[in-house]
Parts: structure tokens; sequence; C-alpha cells
């Protein structure tokens, strides 16, 4: 089976429940309006000045690259330029890091004024910068600057990729011999969540030429990572996991990190757009029949627990349930059990979150809604440019 790359076709997978792509685009429009201008107790984005904006993770009170990366992505998907730019702006004035060993990268967390909060970076952020970047390029055009976008996102990809050759130029971002995404430079482990490899394959067609080749090589190497960092019954990841694919396990001092939670959730729901972007390269799509299942018959289709990868249920409440909710509808795009198009139904009829920890949630509502709706597409340069 082709993908969207091949084909340019993004079903609108709610079709099969009555929502039309008219009516896609307003429950689209009507979510991105809440997150962006709601009332203060609804929204998250803070337009700042005239011309930035942060995304605000409201159970934290900080601005992350995850969060502005993502606010970025929504707008770049909803054609939403003057909202993107803002957020870019906003990134590069307090986040983006131009000394220390980090120098190139961006600082993963800062306050609502713009003081950093930690002079370390995590990889998340950068490959979904340089993805939004390219794709605004090939929307919009670029601009000069740090609105050149494309030139933006290959200096990302650079750093990325060759921090470290040098001594003193601190640590990449991807391991050089295993071609795997670290949880954070200057260690020796990943989260299987932010493993992209349908960003990677369309950055080794739009990165630095001499690049292109590895990030063919991440590709490759992340799918075969998802299918042994993932369950083999239950189809669930640990947040953290060692290059093996083994459950990292650090100090019990420093909380635990070794099974589905928060972060975890975005492996399936990343595995369902690969599958709608590349196809048959989605290898690693039976990852997501298997979670779907277990979730559906073991757990009844509830969203509140937590779970070692085995399934074995840990006493704990789940602290995003709508968010697992969404990433579990958006896997339903890699998905060939039937019975997974119930968790499509239920995102649309699931309202967004609302109170403090709505931040998390909401986003991966969003980008399900974009995805199963049709809209979450990759911007391919166009002709001539």
């Amino acid at each position: 089976m082709q993908g969207a790359f091949e084909t340019g076709v993004y079903p609108n997978r709610f079709a099969a429940f009555g929502h039309d792509d008219a009516a896609v685009r307003r429950k689209l429009e009507e979510t991105f309006q809440t997150m962006f201008y709601g009332p203060e107790d609804r929204r998250i984005y803070h337009p700042v000045g005239d011309d930035m904006g942060y995304m605000e993770d409201t159970g934290n009170h900080d601005a992350r690259t995850e969060g502005m990366s993502y606010g970025m992505m929504f707008c770049v998907q909803m054609d939403r330029k003057e909202e993107f730019d803002r957020l870019w702006r906003w990134v590069m004035t307090y986040m983006y890091m131009d000394k220390g060993e980090n120098a190139g990268y961006f600082a993963w967390s800062c306050q609502p004024d713009g003081t950093k909060n930690s002079w370390g970076p995590a990889p998340d952020g950068e490959e979904f910068f340089a993805m939004v970047l390219f794709f605004a390029a090939n929307r919009w055009g670029n601009g000069e600057g740090i609105f050149d976008y494309a030139a933006m996102a290959r200096r990302i990809l650079h750093a990325c990729v060759h921090k470290g050759e040098q001594p003193g130029t601190g640590d990449p971002m991807w391991d050089p011999e295993n071609h795997l995404i670290k949880f954070i430079p200057n260690c020796n482990f990943s989260d299987p969540s932010y493993h992209l490899p349908h960003f990677y394959e369309l950055f080794a067609l739009w990165a630095d030429e001499a690049d292109r080749p590895f990030w063919r090589k991440a590709a490759e190497a992340s799918r075969a990572y998802l299918l042994k960092a993932c369950h083999p019954r239950t189809g669930l990841c640990a947040e953290y996991a060692n290059y093996d694919g083994t459950p990292w396990r650090a100090d019990p001092a420093r909380g635990r990190h070794d099974w589905f939670y928060s972060d975890a959730y975005r492996t399936v729901a990343n595995i369902g757009l690969d599958a709608c972007w590349f196809g048959d390269r989605a290898v690693e799509s039976p990852i997501a029949d298997r979670l779907l299942r277990f979730f559906s018959e073991e757990c009844g289709g509830d969203t509140t627990g937590v779970y070692e990868i085995d399934g074995t249920k840990v006493d704990e409440d789940a602290l995003h349930p709508i968010g697992l909710l969404a990433t579990n509808a958006q896997g339903a795009l890699a998905a060939q059990d039937p019975a997974a198009g119930d968790w499509v139904r239920r995102l649309w009829e699931t309202p967004l979150r609302t109170g403090p920890r709505r931040y998390y949630d909401n986003c991966l509502h969003l980008f399900a809604l974009l995805a199963l709706g049709g809209q979450y597409r990759i911007w391919m340069p166009k002709e001539g440019a």
C-alpha cells in the first residue's frame, strides 16, 4: 500500500461516521480558535507585543520547545502564517542558545517572560522545528534572516548531526553509530516517542546534501528500534528506553520512566502518521493493532490507567487520559483491525480538556483531528522552487 507521499491522498477517517471534509474543517477551526484565542482558562497561546507569542504548558506554567514546535505545526497545517512567525520569533529571541556547549540548540524550557529555565535542549523540539520550517518554506516561501525557513531548518539539522565532531562543541542529538535519536544529547539512551521516521524520510530529501544518507539510515533505524521498544503483545513502550529497546531504569530517586506513561503515548500516534504518509515503508504498523487491542479488550477502552509495558496495571492514575485517547485514535491510521475505528469515533465525540493540565492533552487532540481528518499533510516544494 502506498502512502500519501506517493499518492497525494490524505483520507478523512471521520467520513465513516458521517463527518465530511467541511465538517472536519469546521471542527479544526473551532479547536484552533479555542486553543489560540479562547478564554484564559481554555487557551494555551499567548500573543506577546506586536510580533511574538508563546504556547504555555499550563500544567507547569512554562513554554517548551515541544509546545512551541507543536504550535508552529498547527499553524503551518492550518495556514496561519502570522501566528507561526510570532511563535518562531519568540523561539529565536528567547530559546535559541548562542553560547556554551549547546550553542546552536534551543533551551527546552523558558518562563513566560523568556527567561531560560535550562540551558539544555530536548531533541524532540529540534526535529519538530526543522520539519515545520521546511513545511513553511514549501507552503509560503522563504523570507530573510530567521524567516529563511529552509536555511534555518538545515542549520538546525546540521547541528543535530555534527556537534561534537570538534572537541568542546557539545554532543550530537543522534548517535552517529546507530543513527538513533537520544533523549538528551549527552546520554546514551532514547525516548521511543521521539522517533519520527516519517520526518527523517523528508529530511533525507531537504537537509544538507551531504547529510541525506544519514537521514535515510535514521528512518530505517527508527522503524527497527520501535519494533524492539514496543512490547510484542501489548504494543506498549516505556517513556525512555535503551538502544536495544529495553526500558531505561534510572535511580529511583529520579522517578520512573520505564513504564507506559505520558511521553510514551505519542509513539503510536507517530506510527499512525508514518503509515499515513509512507504506507508500506512503515513496517511498525503491527504495533498499532497490538496496542489498540490491549486498550479495547483488556482495558475496556479505559484510558485512565498506568501500565508496565507488559500490561501489568500500576497503582497510579494517568495524568493525560484525553491525550491517550487522542493518540490511540491517531494510531488507528496504522491499524488493520476494523475495530480500531471506534477510537476515531470516540475522538470526534470527546471535547477538549479544561483545567490546568489541558496543554498536553489538547495538543495531542488537535494533532489527531488533523491526521484523521486528512489535514496533517506533507507540504512539498512548489514546482520550480
